[in-house]
């Protein structure tokens, strides 16, 4: 039998809820406010639901992200009604991007309060347009059997869309009206509102088994026989080819099966794997049974680079370098994507592939007559044992911002969670990320590529897992979302936390813009000259500013500690510029 409600508000959002936990929903962001008391009230009495309390929604958008990046389950937001949901649309954008599973649940004013100049409220029918994989303003909440088992289906379906092959962000918008609080109102919800039909009150917080109303079964996309068998002949027409590993979808990672499949995979073929640091490829055991190649964004402009085939899992490679070296080669480039997407930006691919990565590349190893000849994979294999010979002796010598991203995976605890920001700092952790046999589970938000919430995004990532965690940023992204660094104390989290400060944005040393000042330095660059030490005090975190060459010994006393510590590293970008420069030169006369 159902229970007793309070009111038709209370009914409703207990019934949602009950939902999505029987379909598994196990995290929720609460930002604070109003209209989304029926639902913050249902939430955190949830036994099955862990809670997030953020005072900024757009730092709760991005924690949420981090979580379902790490998980590849989708985490929920739960925000009021107005300005409240429009900062949450910076995570969803990057959350559509990378396929990362997102529920957005937005409080809203009732339909009649819309396009009235009421207070708080604005128009969020299909306030995150495209960028959300489905959408529904549900009704008015209201004591029926038949809408309840709406309601029940509507939560199914969110979560089926958010967790699909082309997982992603879904947007419910819920509308309500006061009373907003548990507040008894005689006659809201009749002694017999479900007049026998008990469907619509299954769930736990109905006293039911915690069956979900609506079983969701998720199926692959996998190749034909004679689909497969056409790819393993191309495999074997082949002398020399590559198979490139590129940033992995969250579903992707969340496969144990993954890196394994893609070392069965080279192995069969003798094909080398490029792997990029973003793959879940690069690091682990794995590499005992592949040739695995990290340093290519350091040298393969330097190289012959001229393999037949290339075998292409995942996201364009964060290599910028390696982008332009495929785009140049004759090879024949086949693309597997679960969704059918056209995820390369050089226009180079000859071959779509819709099915899963993990699933093809095992079924690929399988189908395969043999290895090619090794001379080529032999080649790229010294090639890289070469370049971090030289890439040691060269930090060696002098400490650019790149030494920083380098100690920081080399020394990142096994296991271990990364999250790495954009502009420099992901560069860095591409050209200087020697791979190594830790199970490291290396992120970012490269969806986008915004430096926008990189603290809350990493924290949130840090949240899902018991793995030690390592933030590695620069100043800019550190600025623009120090209130998440409120999160820590709030939900729980501890990191280290590796600031590179630049003073402004050293990545446009990269472009042609450098040479134009006035307006670069400005501009471009946009030197800000703040101490982020107050941070310390501010959030109860320790804070810590170094010199280059004390950063190893610093980094490796924060990994032993309780705690939060951030650690700065001040450096001149145009000089890390420079640096950079120099390495690139010299690995061209090393080769």
């Amino acid at each position: 039998m159902a229970r007793d409600y309070p009111n038709r508000n209370v009914l409703w959002a207990e019934t949602l809820v009950d939902e999505l936990a029987a379909g598994g929903l196990t995290a929720v962001c609460i930002a604070p406010g109003s209209r989304s008391t029926p639902l913050t009230v249902a939430l955190d009495a949830h036994d099955d639901v862990e809670t997030f309390s953020h005072l900024d929604e757009r730092s709760a958008a991005f924690f949420a992200l981090g979580r379902g990046r790490r998980t590849g389950e989708p985490t929920a937001l739960v925000c009021t009604s107005g300005t409240a949901a429009a900062n949450f649309h910076p995570a969803i954008i990057e959350a559509n991007q990378a396929r990362v599973p997102l529920l957005a649940l937005t409080a809203d004013r009732p339909p009649e309060l819309r396009d009235s100049g009421a207070n708080q409220t604005i128009d969020q029918e299909k306030l995150y347009g495209s960028a959300v994989r489905w959408y529904r303003d549900l009704p008015e909440p209201e004591a029926t059997p038949r809408k309840l088992r709406r309601l029940r289906t509507d939560a199914a379906r969110a979560l089926t869309e958010a967790m699909g092959s082309d997982a992603g962000p879904v947007h419910l918008n819920c509308p309500f009206r006061k009373p907003l609080e548990p507040t008894p109102v005689a006659g809201d919800v009749p002694e017999n509102w479900h007049q026998g039909d008990e469907r619509a009150s299954v769930g736990r917080g109905a006293g039911a088994d915690g069956t979900p109303y609506v079983r969701r079964r998720q199926g692959r996309p996998a190749l034909g026989v004679a689909e497969l068998r056409d790819l393993a002949d191309a495999v074997a027409a082949a002398d020399t080819g590559v198979i490139l590993a590129g940033p992995a979808d969250p579903t992707t990672l969340a496969d144990d099966d993954w890196p394994d499949a893609i070392a069965e995979l080279a192995a069969a073929t003798g094909f080398p794997v490029l792997a990029d640091p973003l793959s879940g490829v690069r690091f682990g055991e794995h590499r005992d049974h592949a040739t695995v190649l990290g340093g290519y964004d350091g040298y393969v402009h330097a190289l012959e680079f001229d393999p037949e085939l290339v075998l292409r899992f995942g996201a364009s490679a964060t290599s910028k370098p390696l982008r332009k070296a495929l785009a140049d080669t004759g090879a024949r480039q086949v693309l597997v994507d679960p969704m059918g997407e056209w995820r390369d930006a050089e226009f180079v691919c000859s071959d779509l592939v819709v099915a899963d990565p993990a699933g093809t590349a095992h079924g690929l190893a399988d189908a395969v007559a043999g290895p090619a000849d090794p001379a080529f994979a032999d080649r790229l294999a010294d090639t890289e044992a070469r370049y971090w010979e030289h890439v040691a002796e060269f930090l060696a010598d002098e400490t650019p911002e790149g030494a920083i991203a380098h100690r920081v995976l080399a020394d990142a605890p096994d296991p271990a969670t990364v999250f790495v920001s954009n502009s420099m700092a992901v560069r860095d952790a591409d050209r200087f990320g020697a791979p190594r046999d830790a199970d490291l589970t290396v992120l970012a938000n490269r969806g986008a590529s915004g430096i926008d919430g990189v603290l809350s995004t990493g924290f949130g990532a840090g949240s899902a897992t018991d793995d030690p965690l390592v933030v590695l940023t620069g100043d800019l992204a550190y600025y623009h979302d120090m209130n998440g660094l409120l999160a820590l104390a709030r939900c729980g989290v501890d990191a280290t936390v590796v600031c590179v400060n630049n003073d402004g944005g050293g990545i446009f040393h990269l472009l042609p813009i450098e040479e134009f000042d006035p307006p670069f330095t400005e501009q471009f660059r946009t030197p800000h000259g703040l101490d982020f030490a107050p941070t310390g005090e501010l959030y109860d975190l320790s804070f810590q500013r170094v010199r280059p060459a004390e950063f190893a010994d610093t980094y490796r006393e924060s990994l032993a500690m309780d705690g939060t510590q951030v650690i700065e590293v001040p450096f001149d970008a145009a000089a890390s510029h420079r640096a950079r420069e120099r390495l690139a030169d010299s690995v061209a006369g090393l080769l």
